[in-house]
């Protein structure tokens, strides 16, 4: 990869050792899935349930840990990545990002941005757009998503909402497998068995649940069904699959 695309994300935010360890046990559990596990989509059933956080923070730990990986943001409609984690080029040119690489005729290497950790490197989206539909059903995009799984050991892919649009589906079908973000105490149970169910249509294993913001009745945030506590903000359950968290019928 061409290294002159060298960027600094200027507001990665520090978190509590408790958010940090749990997101640690999800990049651990990561090494459990094979090597065939590459193209991983991190999604949500609906908007603001941290999908993006938990896609940029285990980015981040694989990075860290040594682990070439690459962050795509594919939320080509509403993506908020580049403004909300300061990302800015060091030769101050503008960062064209994926929508743009998939509407013009330009190298890869030229979009994929190089960051402060030596392992990560991000492609975000820096052009919303009304209708991406067309962009992700281009055989651009699949080669695209090829060609970076070739040239790291983990391809994370934030994907938009599944309720929402029909992305998810699209993208999820060229993934490896997905991550499901939910919403404690927020996102009915029925709406994240569609979005199972979504997954499995499209031919994209459901690799695990992260449950998110689950409050108890102290205040607290923690899993209420597992008994897994994580202090205040985000923590990650026993299992479905590979142990991520559940999303059955239990009460």
């Amino acid at each position: 990869m061409n290294r002159k695309n060298q960027i600094t994300i200027e507001n990665m935010p520090t978190l509590p050792y408790a958010i940090e360890e749990a997101v640690n046990r999800l990049r651990v559990n990561m090494s459990f899935l094979g090597e065939d596990v590459k193209k991983i989509m991190v999604i949500s059933t609906m908007p603001d349930e941290g999908k993006s956080f938990v896609a940029m923070q285990l980015w981040r730990q694989m990075a860290e840990t040594g682990v070439d990986s690459i962050l795509v943001d594919a939320d080509m409609r509403k993506s908020v990545m580049v403004d909300k984690y300061g990302l800015k080029k060091e030769d101050g040119s503008k960062i064209l990002g994926s929508s743009y690489y998939l509407a013009n005729d330009i190298k890869l290497e030229e979009a994929v941005l190089h960051t402060q950790y030596e392992h990560g490197d991000i492609l975000p989206n820096n052009d919303n757009v009304v209708n991406p539909s067309i962009l992700l059903e281009n055989h651009k995009f699949e080669e695209m998503l090829d060609q970076l799984a070739a040239n790291y050991r983990y391809v994370f892919v934030d994907a938009p909402p599944l309720n929402l649009v029909s992305d998810g589906e699209r993208i999820g079908s060229l993934c490896d497998g997905a991550v499901l973000v939910v919403r404690g105490n927020a996102t009915p149970k029925n709406i994240v068995k569609n979005s199972a169910l979504q997954l499995e249509r499209a031919g994209c294993p459901l690799l695990g649940v992260v449950l998110n913001r689950v409050k108890g009745a102290g205040g607290g945030y923690y899993y209420k069904q597992y008994g897994g506590y994580y202090g205040k903000s985000y923590g990650y359950g026993k299992g479905y699959g590979y142990g991520y968290g559940y999303y059955g019928d239990k009460k």
